[in-house]
């Protein structure tokens, strides 16, 4: 019964940016929760994730610099700041949530993930 909500997708011109919001329901578990995006036609992509147990963080390389993934504990909320957008950003942006703790070369593939939100569309004009 684990559910997770995503907020703030929207559209921006290139260069603008957006925080995404996240809000997980009935998990307890001490995972990652991580930032996964899909455009149409192709593979979900790891974006950034982030250590329940230790707060530690990990980018793709494509929005490193320029997205920031954060944890709020008190509100059961996870977000993405993004910022500096591209056009190629553009996708529906899913957050999840994984029962285990993953190393760095785990972190960003969608198959350890245990909890999908429904996602956020984000749509990056120029």
């Amino acid at each position: 019964q684990v559910q997770l909500v995503e907020s703030g997708g929207g559209s921006v011109q290139a260069g603008g940016s957006l925080r995404l919001s996240c809000t997980y329901f009935g998990y307890t578990d001490s995972g990652n929760l991580g930032w996964f995006r899909q455009a149409p036609g192709k593979e979900r992509e790891g974006v950034a994730s982030t250590w329940i147990s230790y707060g530690d963080t990990i980018y793709a390389d494509s929005v490193k610099g320029r997205f920031t993934i954060s944890r709020d504990s008190a509100k059961n909320t996870v977000y993405l700041q993004m910022n500096s957008l591209k056009p190629e950003d553009t996708a529906m942006y899913y957050c999840a949530a994984s029962r285990a703790g993953y190393d760095t070369s785990h972190a960003l593939r969608f198959s350890v993930y245990d909890y999908w939100g429904q996602g956020t569309q984000v749509t990056v004009s120029s």
